[in-house]
């Protein structure tokens, strides 16, 4: 299994690609505030180069991620589009509405749900899940839902997922994320439905935006993914046959560098575990 190639930054390998598809959650901002020099090289990458598609296993839909970002300090130059699993959710939703639906998740994702039509109710009549994550990510992990989960089982309910990640970085903490409550399920026996990375339909989403960008369907030759989740970024990019760059201080930093530096045995050891290659890696997105 091929190594990936260390880069000091993204400058090193910009000119061999017309299109970025990156992360959002862990590679620009990690949900309390941005990451100026990741932001700066996107803006330059931008400038230089070509479109940048931010690529999110978000919940929300790409006017909520905006704000967000807005809010979060990420610059509007930093990205040319936003593609989010939850715009790609609303189909696999709008496609079993009405329901009935079990609504799993906070408050502040409702706006995910809007306009589809769909009926919400208990535990105990719901056909389908509409899970965005755990109602309380700060306390509640998944084995809070195991009972819940056991009786929607048996119910032979279908959860549909808005959020494959398993884990996000919110300031110095790791929390829990839809995929984490979907794995859960599945072990359970469950169905789970879900449209984010590492499924394809929001590369396709992506590659669809990119190409408008450029005004021409874009060469997946040169086109880069960039992320730092293994089971979704990097998976996803394989699945697609698209160069990824691993940003590897993130989640899976302690793994890539445990003596505070990257070492490109510990990340080639990393994705060799999982099956998986990187084309790039470097310990932060920066230019």
């Amino acid at each position: 299994m091929t190594s990936p190639k260390l880069a000091d930054g993204l400058s090193d390998l910009a000119a061999g690609y017309d299109v970025l598809l990156c992360d959002v959650w862990g590679v620009i901002h990690n949900g309390r505030e941005a990451f100026p020099a990741a932001c700066a090289a996107l803006v330059r990458y931008r400038a230089e180069r070509g479109p940048v598609v931010l690529i999110s296993n978000s919940p929300r839909t790409y006017p909520e991620v905006v704000k967000q970002l807005s809010e979060l300090g990420v610059p509007e130059a930093a990205y040319s589009a936003v593609a989010t699993s939850g715009d790609v959710t609303r189909v696999l939703l709008g496609e079993r509405a009405p329901g009935p639906f079990w609504r799993l998740g906070p408050e502040r994702d409702g706006p995910l749900y809007a306009g589809l039509g769909l009926e919400f109710g208990p535990v105990e009549t719901a056909r389908y899940i509409a899970c965005t994550g755990p109602f309380d990510d700060d306390t509640e992990t998944p084995e809070d839902y195991r009972v819940r989960f056991e009786t929607l089982v048996a119910q032979g309910a279908e959860m549909v997922c808005a959020n494959p990640d398993i884990v996000v970085q919110r300031g110095d903490k790791l929390i829990y994320c839809g995929g984490a409550l979907a794995q859960l399920y599945e072990a359970l026996g469950g169905k789970v439905a879900m449209a984010g990375k590492p499924h394809r339909p929001l590369y396709d989403l992506a590659l669809k935006l990119a190409g408008e960008q450029l005004g021409q369907a874009a060469d997946r030759a040169r086109v880069l993914c960039i992320g730092d989740g293994l089971g979704t970024d990097i998976r996803g990019a394989n699945a697609q046959g698209l160069d990824v760059l691993f940003i590897a201080s993130g989640i899976h930093g302690a793994e890539t560098a445990p003596g505070g530096r990257l070492e490109a045995g510990a990340v080639a050891d990393l994705l060799g575990e999982q099956g998986l290659t990187a084309t790039w890696a470097m310990a932060d997105l920066v230019w």
